[in-house]
């Protein structure tokens, strides 16, 4: 099995207005996004070409929105230090390398 280019666990993923899981998982690997639980349980999952990430001008520092068919959630991504959320450097935090990894799947894709 291939390492994942991109997996961050302990994710709050929510789809308006629900939480689904405070402690999910982000994985890309082999071309694919995929949100999982705590337990491992696939929430959604699609090749990245199909996927539309981006952080809104509302969110904070550690948040990102996803739609993943057609499904929109909204990934809190911590990096667990706190101090780095007044620093609005995209690529220090989770969410921004979050945001890189997709982009650079895509274009693999």
């Amino acid at each position: 099995m291939a390492e994942p280019e991109f997996s961050a666990r302990g994710v709050r993923i929510a789809r308006w207005p629900r939480s689904l899981t405070r402690a999910g998982e982000v994985r890309i690997e082999d071309g694919r996004l995929a949100l999982l639980t705590s337990y491992g349980s696939e929430i959604d999952s699609a090749p990245v070409t199909a996927v539309r990430a981006g952080r809104p001008w509302f969110a904070k520092a550690d948040e990102t929105v996803a739609t993943v068919n057609g499904t929109r959630y909204r990934l809190t991504l911590r990096d667990g230090d706190r101090d780095r959320d007044r620093d609005h450097d995209s690529e220090s935090h989770a969410s921004g390398r979050f945001l890189a990894a997709l982009k650079k799947a895509a274009r693999r894709s």
